[in-house]
């Protein structure tokens, strides 16, 4: 019994139930986690892709905010590579592993603290997340997709 209260304290401090101002981490990107990001054959490089679909993710917001993005992701893929086969993987992929609710650096608003969830943002946070963008772009001198 004592171990199921922990466990049911350790999830709710967890999920954001600690009271304070929500943070938004810098923006990083790893181009395509956990998925190359060009044909190592032919070399089509679809990374650009997936870097703005890390706009995205890391930003967060709602349901609909994070389809919109998966698709625009296939979209991409698709036009890029003339690949629907793959573009259909990633976007499986993506749909499948991008849950906010999974702990992980890939998910869905992954730079806001874990349990944010599909909350939308306010102007103050939409403000926030363009100067952090701002400044990644200012700052960026290596390109993540080469």
């Amino acid at each position: 019994m004592r171990i199921l209260l922990l466990f049911i304290c350790f999830l709710s401090m967890g999920m954001g139930g600690g009271a304070g101002k929500p943070h938004l981490a810098d923006f990083t990107s790893d181009g395509c986690s956990l998925f190359p990001d060009k044909n190592l054959i032919s070399n089509v490089n679809w990374c650009e892709c997936c870097f703005q679909h890390d706009i995205s993710y890391w930003k967060g917001g709602t349901a609909t905010e994070r389809d919109d993005a998966d698709k625009a992701l296939r979209t991409c893929i698709l036009k890029t590579t003339d690949d629907e086969k793959l573009a259909d993987a990633v976007y499986a992929g993506v749909r499948f592993g991008g849950s906010p609710y999974f702990y992980n650096w890939y998910r869905w608003g992954y730079g806001w603290d874990y349990g944010r969830g599909y909350a939308p943002l306010t102007d103050k946070e939409r403000e926030e997340a363009e100067k952090k963008l701002a400044d990644f772009f200012e700052g960026q001198t290596n390109l993540i997709c080469k």
